[in-house]
């Protein structure tokens, strides 16, 4: 199976923290978001990941480089595709067509899942769903006797359905797909500028393809800081307390569930729960919980809650609900 990870975005609605790192490299207990995203896909789909293919921007080979390995790190072949334009989701697909070949499994890289289903993949396509409170929010799916999906519907003004799109797709036929994208393209078939799939799904529905949904436990949104800082912590409940042997605490209290990375150094302060200490950041005289804590960042006298904090942060007496980019100083 192959798996196309359009991750183009600029991801505003994070910043400070992705004018330096690109969202989906963010980490979350201790792996960035597209690590948990290819695991999870490949678990539910109970096959090895062949390829794995990243649409991105001007995001530099360093990015790139970082991309490919965990591609390899999940013994697949990696690939990198470019979205010079913000052109929609279609668009941003159909920019890894030389990729959209047999079984496909398309995520967007901005959502994590909890899932206790193995995907058929003997079905025409399948589009994952989460049961919601306000479905008005969402594109969402309408679903016969049978199963298969009768309508997409865009932010439904009145009750359809409460089976929400999550932005996870499998197709049995890459081609069939690529090929609906190329027909939006070539005939300019846009919505508020933009080539959207659900019109690609929508034509191939109408020709005959029988689409599917599953249905997950969780749906985990990374899409701003605090939505980002609940789902470390949802991720830490499901995974557990993970502690590098190269960690050290002295003095100090671990509330579980936890992550401390390689190199982490903890003094006389309580930390948890929900709290990922990325690779070599100092912590001392300090009470955190609820918060990711990038490398090599030095804190000292912090008491918060709901905190992210990026890298080479330096930081000291502060109390706060703290949202802190990469190389920053507060004293």
């Amino acid at each position: 199976m192959k798996l196309i990870i359009p991750m183009a975005g600029m991801g505003k609605r994070m910043r400070p923290h992705t004018l330096t790192i690109p969202k989906p490299l963010l980490p979350i207990a201790g792996k960035p978001i597209v690590q948990r995203l290819a695991e999870e896909i490949a678990e539910v789909a109970g096959a090895q990941l062949e390829e794995i293919a990243f649409i991105i921007g001007d995001f530099g080979k360093d990015v790139e480089n970082q991309l490919l390995d965990i591609a390899k790190n999940l013994g697949a072949v990696g690939k990198i595709y470019y979205q010079e334009q913000a052109l929609g989701t279609a668009h941003a697909i159909y920019c890894a067509a030389e990729s959209l070949q047999g079984n496909v499994t398309v995520a967007f890289a901005d959502t994590l899942f909890k899932a206790d289903f193995y995907l058929d993949t003997d079905a025409d396509a399948v589009i994952w769903s989460k049961q919601v409170e306000n479905p008005q929010a969402f594109g969402v799916l309408k679903v016969d006797n049978e199963g298969f999906i009768t309508d997409f519907i865009e932010k439904p003004k009145i009750f359809v359905s409460d089976l929400a799109i999550i932005g996870i797709y499998y197709f049995k036929s890459g081609e069939q797909l690529a090929a609906e994208l190329k027909y939006l393209l070539d005939n300019k078939i846009v919505v508020n500028g933009e080539y959207q799939l659900t019109d690609a799904l929508e034509n191939m529905k109408n020709k005959g393809v029988k689409f599917k949904t599953a249905t997950v436990d969780e749906w985990l949104d990374c899409g701003n800081k605090d939505s980002t800082v609940a789902t470390n912590g949802r991720i830490l409940w499901h995974i557990g307390n993970t502690i590098s042997e190269s960690a050290s605490y002295v003095n100090s209290v671990i509330i579980e569930p936890c992550f401390l990375g390689e190199n982490v150094v903890i003094e006389n302060s309580v930390i948890g729960p929900f709290v990922s200490v990325e690779t070599g950041t100092q912590i001392i005289k300090s009470v955190i919980s609820n918060a990711i804590i990038g490398q090599n960042t030095k804190l000292s006298g912090l008491f918060a809650d709901n905190c992210m904090l990026g890298n080479y942060v330096e930081l000291t007496e502060s109390s706060k609900n703290l949202s802190i980019g990469d190389f920053s100083a507060l004293y």
